[in-house]
């Protein structure tokens, strides 16, 4: 049985074949970085799509997708002198054993919220360029998808002490923030319009994070739900010899609520 440090000689060697200048392949010879990332996140992506998915040998392989981006840019930047894939992984079993003393050191944590209170901290104390909170706030990826970077921020700017006393008051200024985009809507302003939905937006993150629910994924089953249910309505509308489009808003509505009660 090969080992994992075979396994990975084998893939190091399998790329540095395809980027060999003289016989390596066209198309791996001419990839950068910057030319990766978007595959990096396709991969990203596919994976946890393969994790929701709950099917072990399709999470396997989009995983192992996702390693050969990883060490595939990693080879870019050996070739650059930059760092090798050893210090990739050095550097962060490093950052896991300094992170987690509780584990690796004599220091004592006594729950869950405390440990990720204090894995803030570390991670603040070595952020050495990150000198207020408002640095850390703007250190989450601007790539992230919105509605998880908004619950990172939120989250960032929680440890930092900018939090609510308790779910009552989030949800009273909820309330508050909707009435200002329904004014917004009535005075038909489309930039006020959109300044007040992010803030609606935000502060409904800001609820799912008091409530423990990721906001992400949370849209996530809302939009496979409805795409469910639209599919069940557009059967029913082609089952009694018509098409959607051709069906008034309250026909809709009413078939509608016809197939949510035949999906409940």
């Amino acid at each position: 049985m090969t080992t994992t440090e075979q396994e990975l000689q084998r893939l190091n060697k399998i790329i540095t074949a395809l980027r060999d200048p003289q016989s390596g392949c066209p198309w791996d010879q001419k990839q950068t970085p910057e030319t990766m990332k978007t595959y990096l996140l396709e991969e990203c992506y596919e994976t946890v799509d393969a994790i929701d998915n709950g099917r072990a040998a399709d999470v396997r392989e989009e995983m192992g997708d996702l390693f050969f981006q990883l060490v595939f840019i990693s080879q870019l930047y050996e070739e650059q002198q930059a760092f090798s894939l050893a210090e990739v992984i050095g550097g962060i079993a490093d950052k896991m054993v300094h992170r987690h003393p509780h584990v690796f050191g004599d220091e004592k944590v006594g729950s869950a919220a405390r440990q990720s209170q204090r894995w803030n901290e570390i991670k603040a104390a070595e952020k050495k360029t990150a000198t207020s909170a408002a640095d850390r706030l703007a250190g989450v990826p601007r790539s992230l998808p919105a509605l998880r970077r908004a619950q990172r921020v939120s989250e960032r700017a929680a440890h930092n002490g900018f939090e609510w006393s308790g779910r009552q008051a989030a949800i009273n200024k909820f309330t508050e923030e909707t009435e200002e985009l329904l004014e917004a809507m009535r005075g038909d302003d489309q930039t006020h319009i959109i300044e007040e939905m992010g803030d609606v937006l935000f502060m409904l993150v800001n609820l799912a994070r008091l409530y423990n629910i990721n906001a992400e994924d949370t849209m996530h089953l809302a939009t496979e739900k409805f795409i469910r249910r639209f599919s069940g309505l557009e059967n029913m509308a082609l089952e009694e010899g018509t098409k959607l489009h051709d069906l008034s808003e309250t026909e809709l509505l009413k078939l509608w609520q016809r197939n949510k009660n035949n999906l409940t």
